[in-house]
């Protein structure tokens, strides 16, 4: 074997003739880096650097305050947080609110991610069609979305509230005590008003994914005698199946992260707790009560289990 032969299997490279991996190995540093669109990578360049700072960097410094003894101080003083190891998930696993307030997210979802997923697709698939004033209630579903909460809160409470529009249209059938203070039908509720406030959105999600359904397969189907509700399902339903997984993940994430609904509507979680979700109770820990670091470890159990939940979700989608 050579001296050049021997230089080039030290230093990783190829014999001289293999010219495709000898081209790779003299490639420029900034070409191995940006891969193989270097403009592309340049330009989401910024996104990542956003990414970096809005959500890794306070993400890893809420894992590091929820393993420490943390709590706020005046600004530029510097004092002793000592690491605690697993204490803050020991106090918070062993307190009941907060089993209650994952009690509670689970009903929120288990009520508002169907009820947003059929609802959505079930109004997408009819503003697809064509028919009369379709712009209309397009942006008439859309509406809700961009309308500020306190304003949407504020109708809901008007029509919710034990002298409300909907108590008095049902007269003896009311429930006793109201919808907002009763706390069984509280957090169903704000389950529903959530999902009929964020429907548009995903209901524009669901219209563009129809958007590449070819009419030749609805054609096809309707000759061959198969009827509206056949059509939609085994047509509709497969077609956008990328948009209902990202239509699961969205919903979960977004109820995960409940807090304006809640706060607004039942005056800060109440009655007793029934609508105290995860991320309203790691604003009262944290920033009411002074316990950041039991607010942290909060955060990050809800973030691992919010994880799980959408690795399952896209599990079972890939699998059906």
């Amino acid at each position: 074997m050579s001296s050049t032969q021997l230089e080039a299997r030290r230093s990783g490279g190829a014999f001289p003739g293999a010219g495709g991996s000898k081209a790779e190995h003299r490639q420029p540093l900034w070409r191995r880096l940006g891969g193989r669109q270097p403009i592309g990578s340049l330009m989401v360049s910024p996104y990542l650097l956003y990414l970096a700072a809005v959500f890794v960097y306070p993400l890893g410094y809420a894992v590091w305050i929820s393993f420490h003894d943390y709590f706020f101080t005046a600004p530029g003083v510097q004092v002793d947080r000592p690491f605690v190891g697993l204490d803050n998930y020991v106090a918070v696993l062993s307190d009941p609110a907060v089993w209650r307030s994952f009690t509670n997210i689970a009903v929120f979802l288990v009520i508002n991610v169907p009820l947003t997923v059929v609802g959505s697709l079930v109004l997408a698939t009819a503003l697809n069609k064509r028919m009369r004033f379709r712009s209309f209630f397009r942006t008439a579903y859309y509406i809700p979305y961009i309308t500020a909460s306190v304003a949407v809160v504020g109708v809901w409470l008007f029509l919710f509230n034990t002298n409300g529009v909907v108590n008095k249209a049902l007269g003896p059938l009311a429930p006793d005590p109201s919808w907002l203070v009763n706390s069984t039908l509280a957090m169903p509720l704000v389950a529903v008003f959530v999902a009929w406030k964020q429907l548009g959105f995903f209901v524009v999600l669901y219209l563009s994914a129809l958007q590449n359904v070819p009419n030749e397969l609805y054609e096809s189907a309707a000759i061959d005698g198969a009827g509206k509700f056949r059509i939609f399902r085994s047509i509709t339903v497969p077609a956008v199946r990328p948009a209902t997984l990202l239509v699961l993940i969205l919903a979960t994430v977004t109820g995960a992260n409940l807090f304006t609904e809640p706060y607004l509507l039942t005056s800060g979680g109440g009655p007793d707790g029934a609508t105290t979700s995860p991320v309203l109770l790691m604003y009262q820990r944290g920033l009411q009560q002074g316990h950041p670091d039991e607010a942290a470890a909060i955060g990050v159990i809800l973030v691992v289990l919010i994880t799980a939940i959408s690795l399952v979700y896209r599990r079972f989608t890939e699998r059906d």
